[in-house]
């Protein structure tokens, strides 16, 4: 994200989720639309979540999962934009991947027993209802410097939930393919 934002303006224009430039045939900007920002503010902002998703549940998941849960998150994030919110032309941001990550982490934890991961999940989930109903948590606009397109924090939750059960899945896999067999 910081070297993108040094790039500047042109990063910025080749990088950012652009749907026009998607749908005509430049689709990695559904993953790299998520390094952009809107300013330093945003940015900010953007890098203080992901210290609290580290802080919250770094340890919940082996970094070999983390890369397969931001990685999976950042792509069904930007496809979900794409696909449910045809009328979003341009979008920026990590903040729908930090929700991913952030669910994904507390529920890794949840099951390794973090006693605070089903309080952490509960406030996730009434954040996402709230701006579902009322739409952006009050100061967020200007906190960012911009839209906030409330609905990609959705995306990403659900992204990460997703994104989890693979790992959750291929954890599954591994212990049973490395039991002794009789």
């Amino acid at each position: 994200m910081l070297l993108v934002a040094l790039g500047g303006e042109e990063a910025a224009r080749v990088l950012r989720y652009d749907r026009v430039a998607i749908l005509g045939g430049e689709g990695w900007r559904v993953v790299t639309g998520h390094l952009v920002h809107l300013g330093g503010s945003h940015l900010g902002l953007n890098i203080a979540g992901l210290l609290l998703v580290w802080l919250l549940a770094g340890d919940a998941l082996h970094p070999r999962e983390w890369g397969v849960v931001l990685g999976g998150t950042a792509l069904l994030n930007g496809l979900a934009l794409l696909v449910f919110m045809p009328g979003l032309e341009w979008y920026v941001g990590l903040s729908g991947v930090l929700h991913g990550l952030l669910l994904a982490g507390v529920l890794a934890g949840w099951r390794a027993g973090l006693r605070d991961a089903p309080v952490i999940a509960g406030l996730v989930v009434v954040k996402l209802v709230w701006e579902q109903v009322s739409g952006p948590l009050p100061g967020s606009i200007e906190a960012v410097g911009g839209p906030v397109v409330v609905d990609a924090h959705l995306y990403g939750a659900i992204s990460g939930v997703l994104a989890w059960l693979v790992v959750l899945a291929w954890r599954v896999k591994t212990r049973a393919s490395a039991e002794p067999r009789d």
